[in-house]
């Protein structure tokens, strides 16, 4: 099956505890479609670079994926008629990193980033 990295950003106004189980619903829904939730990773509430809905801040979740292209576009149907989740990315892959996303990694464990120039 296709492998499948998805970004969501949910309202500000929800707590941490319905923002994971945002998670879990488009989980189950992957999960009711033939497909399966490989990796989640909840980022927390992240200041966004511009405002969406009258929001400034939103929860930002991450999804790894292995489901064939109907469950996808099923849980993106579901995500964008949902009222909590404001905007979705959907991304096909070769395969999935190993670890956890760039995004919950510490400034020091990152390898790719070159030294400061003075």
């Amino acid at each position: 099956m296709p492998l499948y990295e998805h970004v969501f950003i949910a309202r500000q106004d929800l707590s941490n505890a319905q923002a994971e189980g945002l998670i879990e619903h488009f989980g189950t829904v992957l999960a009711d479609n033939g497909g399966k939730l490989v990796d989640s990773e909840y980022w927390g509430v992240k200041t966004m670079a511009y405002k969406i809905n009258k929001n400034r801040k939103g929860h930002y979740a991450f999804l790894r994926t292995d489901a064939p292209s109907g469950a996808v576009q099923e849980m993106e149907r579901l995500m964008r008629l949902h009222d909590d989740v404001m905007r979705v990315l959907t991304i096909k892959v070769d395969e999935h990193a190993e670890g956890p996303s760039v995004q919950m990694q510490k400034r020091d464990e990152r390898e790719d980033r070159r030294p400061r120039r003075n």
